[in-house]
């Protein structure tokens, strides 16, 4: 990321601290295009409080779910209000809640996803037997994805998204309630994509995730981009941190806990 796209990236989330919150989030996803130098990695934004002002809003409006109420976002170097249905055949989206269409099959529902990207039927046919295979979900071809475990569900909702070849995806949560079995295939599945080049945007609460999975850091603070790039980059801005300090000491560290809600101890008596 050059230095002057990350002063352009400081000077929208200074902006949107200035805004009413109906309009903040518009600015917001301005600073999530897609930077050539990201290609094929895993990147991620954390911010304090870490639910809402960053995950959702902004995730979705990139992702295209749902619409800014005003400024401009480019994607993939297009105009996302002129070229809308241009950006979307080239990303992949798997939200939180999934959204799965429950009384398919996973080869339907995969099907009728690849038909809707516009690949042709030899083409879906093809390419959803071999997701179901490396998703370890072709054992059960009759079952409808209501009778599939939550861990299977995020597996097919990753194949969903996957299925057309996108060159940007959107995982909220990727790894939320998922077993150690599922979370080994999505993983494997996504260090493929990186080998091709995908980047792949990644919001997770859970900061040890992050740090595990992603190439690419950026830190927000009260409105404002403080920190970006790789775990090593983010340990040599901080005093005293060694090779072993976490993404959690470093957020810390940076964003200190301000606004925090800390327990109060001496109201819990039953646990001294």
């Amino acid at each position: 990321m050059t230095p002057e796209r990350l002063r352009e990236i400081e000077r929208l989330f200074h902006e949107a601290r200035e805004r009413a919150p109906a309009e903040r989030d518009a600015f917001l996803t301005r600073a999530c295009a897609h930077d050539a130098t990201l290609r094929g990695e895993v990147a991620s934004l954390l911010a304090q409080p870490l639910a809402g002002m960053i995950d959702a809003p902004v995730g979705a409006v990139v992702a295209g779910l749902l619409a800014p109420t005003s400024g401009r976002m480019q994607l993939l170097g297009l105009d996302f209000s002129s070229n809308a249905v241009d950006i979307k055949r080239q990303i992949g989206v798997v939200p939180e809640g999934m959204g799965l269409f429950e009384r398919l099959t996973g080869l339907e529902y995969l099907t009728f996803v690849g038909r809707m990207y516009g690949l042709d039927r030899t083409t879906t046919l093809q390419r959803a037997t071999e997701l179901l295979e490396f998703m370890q979900l072709a054992d059960r071809p009759k079952s409808v994805i209501a009778d599939y475990s939550h861990g299977m569900q995020k597996k097919i909702a990753l194949a969903a998204a996957v299925i057309h070849g996108p060159r940007i995806l959107f995982l909220d949560e990727p790894f939320e309630g998922v077993d150690a079995l599922a979370a080994g295939a999505l993983k494997s599945l996504l260090g493929r994509m990186t080998e091709r080049g995908v980047t792949i945007f990644l919001t997770s609460h859970v900061l040890e995730i992050v740090e595990r999975l992603c190439s690419h850091v950026g830190i927000i603070h009260k409105g404002r981009l403080v920190a970006q790039g790789s775990m090593e980059e983010l340990r040599a801005g901080v005093a005293e941190a060694g090779s072993k300090t976490t993404l959690e000491q470093i957020f810390l560290s940076i964003v200190g806990q301000d606004g925090a809600v800390r327990p109060q101890m001496e109201e819990l008596s039953w646990l001294m």
